[in-house]
């Protein structure tokens, strides 16, 4: 590593620790020139992970925009916000365990609907309501149905 004040070619790592729920390290750097220290990250390069929507276009996958849209859906409801990250951390996982560089938008929007189901129902049919853009109450009362026989011994 290069020294940033001297350019000199040799430092030593004085400490190093981990960062980011242990998904990069973070070490202090000491110049064996000038004595200079720094601080540099090292974390894993990961394949961009791309989803594939509706209308063919292709962008990146987002942890904020997943975020928001549970957020969104969980607006006035008991879901604490480290569940809601951890849910998202969670699909992204997922989707990058598949392996495919390319992911369709509806398999996300399913598997965050999945999710959903399991820790607020509320806040699963108003995601649902939004993602399958119901046209009318019919459609809605089957997702409701949908979502009872999912879960039914909470029912009872």
């Amino acid at each position: 590593m290069r020294c940033p004040t001297c350019q000199y070619n040799g430092t030593r790592v004085v400490d190093s620790r981990p960062v980011d729920d242990n998904k990069a390290i973070r070490r202090r750097r000491e110049c064996e020139d000038c004595g200079f220290r720094f601080t540099t990250f090292e974390k894993v390069e990961e394949m961009p992970l791309i989803v594939v929507k509706k209308d063919g276009s292709r962008e990146e996958f987002s942890h904020e925009k997943v975020l928001r849209g549970v957020i969104r859906a969980c607006e006035k409801r008991p879901v604490s916000l480290d569940v809601l990250e951890a849910v998202v951390f969670s699909i992204e996982k997922d989707l990058r365990r598949i392996g495919n560089s390319e992911v369709k938008s509806e398999n996300v929007g399913e598997m965050v609907m999945d999710h959903l189901a399991a820790i607020d129902e509320v806040a699963y049919v108003r995601f649902a309501s939004v993602y399958r853009q119901f046209k009318d109450i019919n459609v809605f009362i089957d997702e409701l149905k949908d979502l009872l026989k999912r879960n039914p011994e909470d029912k009872q």
